[in-house]
């Protein structure tokens, strides 16, 4: 039998049953182990062509290497008992509530994206959803959302598109510029 712990007084002091692991916490590390699994499955999807020593595989098994690690790290740290910190940051409001409407016009906006990419292209649906960002976070000259989002996605578009031969469509609006690039 174990003596009760006795503090600097020579009082006996409570002792605390161990803290619960935070669910919040736990399903974060949950869901990026998820999503590892998931990329690693979706790996062996991806077709290699035939010669090829660096294929389309690399990057995805990076990223899968790195959600499995970091959820690893998160799930041992949690069950260790270590907990995250609290933000101190003097421009944050613990009982600010959340913008339900900002939160619904981007998810808004990148379903629109999404939903548009074949339709107008991948340049002008960029576009369309750095505006709707700019404009959901209250933007006072939402207008330049669109021209950054449509400057970044022509950008992507020859980059990735064009020199790296991905698939990006380019759209009614700029199929012209597959004859150019």
């Amino acid at each position: 039998m174990t003596a009760p712990l006795t503090g600097a007084n020579g009082r006996a002091e409570e002792t605390r049953p161990a803290p619960r692991v935070p669910l919040g916490e736990l399903l974060f590390a949950l869901l990026m182990l998820a999503l590892g699994v998931y990329a690693v499955v979706g790996v062996f999807s991806i077709h290699v062509p035939v010669g090829v020593q660096v294929g389309p595989r690399v990057f995805p098994i990076f990223v899968a290497v790195i959600l499995l690690g970091s959820a690893g790290a998160v799930l041992i740290g949690l069950f260790r008992g270590q907990r995250a910190e609290v933000e101190e940051g003097e421009d944050i409001d613990p009982n600010a509530r959340t913008d339900w409407l900002t939160l619904a016009k981007i998810v808004g906006g990148l379903l629109a994206h999404l939903l548009l990419i074949d339709v107008i292209g991948w340049a002008p649906a960029a576009a369309l959803l750095f505006g709707i960002v700019a404009w959901a976070l209250g933007a006072k000259r939402w207008w330049p959302g669109f021209v950054i989002g449509l400057a970044i996605g022509l950008i992507v578009q020859i980059v990735f598109g064009e020199m790296l031969g991905l698939s990006l469509p380019l759209g009614p609006a700029l199929g012209w510029l597959g004859g150019i690039i």
